[in-house]
Order: structure tokens, then C-alpha cells, then sequence
């Protein structure tokens, strides 16, 4: 039997979400992502998010920095695009089950964030596969708590 990918599993595990948490996807703003133009994976982060049933609207810009500064973004928890849906920030290659939990939850942060590009974060499919964490984060007291870790036992 064949190995899930991490974004196969991914994706999985945000229809189930979307099946047996109540939320319904439908319900919510589209996601606005900012990213550069020649960022691939940026462009798989996407479709990792789109497969699991969030409607995404892309936008090319040169100066991603600006964005991450206007959005409350710290600079240590950065990574390559950014994204906004029902007022959250989610910042680089976060997996769309923790988005999906963020919307039902509504916890009183400003976003999560992956920060750098973690190899086997969804979009970042290498074939190796690191440990990382997802943080919450608040933009005004720049506090962090790790919301979920991977790969998960």
C-alpha cells in the first residue's frame, strides 16, 4: 500500500473537518493570498487549499514584505505568501485543516503562521519531511503558542 503525501493527507483530514465539524466552507470569504509571481510553491500551497475546499484569490506582488508589515506579520515568523480570510492572517504553508479549525474555533489572535518553508509542509512536497509547528500569533503583543505540530504521532 502506497504512503499518503503529506498534502493527500492534508486534504483529507480537512474534509473531514468540513464533514464533521459543521462548518461549512460555503459560508466563508474567499481567501485573499499574496505571493510573488515565480513562487511555485506557492502556487501548490494554493491548490493544497483549494482541494480542501476554500475558494482562493491570488494576487502577484513585488513587494511581499510591504503586505506582511501592513498585516501585522513579525518578521521572525514570515515565510514566502500570505494569505487573509474572515479576518485572519495565515502566513506561509500553513495546512488547510489548521485554517479550517481556526474558522470554527475563532480563537482572539491575529493569524497562524509557518514560518520559513519547512520540507514536507503542504506546498513545500519534497520528498523529505520535517518536524514543524503551526503558531497562533498576535500581532500586538507579538506573543506565539504552538496550535499544531507536525508530523503528528
Amino acid at each position: 500500500m502506497k504512503r499518503l503525501s503529506t498534502l493527500a493527507l492534508s486534504s483529507l483530514i480537512a474534509a473531514a473537518l468540513i464533514l464533521f465539524s459543521g462548518y461549512s466552507v460555503a459560508e466563508s470569504q474567499v481567501m485573499q493570498v499574496y505571493k510573488s509571481e515565480t513562487c511555485g510553491c506557492c502556487d501548490d500551497w494554493i491548490e493544497h487549499i483549494e482541494a480542501a475546499g476554500i475558494q482562493v484569490e491570488a494576487t502577484n506582488l513585488q513587494q511581499m514584505q510591504l503586505k506582511k508589515i501592513e498585516l501585522g506579520v513579525p518578521a521572525q515568523l514570515a515565510s514566502c505568501h500570505t494569505g487573509v480570510i474572515n479576518g485572519y492572517v495565515i502566513e506561509g504553508h500553513v495546512p488547510a485543516s489548521d485554517i479550517l479549525r481556526l474558522l470554527q474555533e475563532q480563537p482572539q489572535v491575529t493569524g497562524l503562521t509557518v514560518p520559513g518553508m519547512p520540507h514536507g509542509s503542504p506546498g513545500m512536497e519534497t520528498g523529505r519531511i520535517d518536524a514543524y509547528d503551526v503558531l497562533a500569533f498576535d500581532a500586538d503583543t507579538q506573543a506565539t503558542q504552538v496550535w499544531s505540530s507536525y508530523p503528528q504521532p
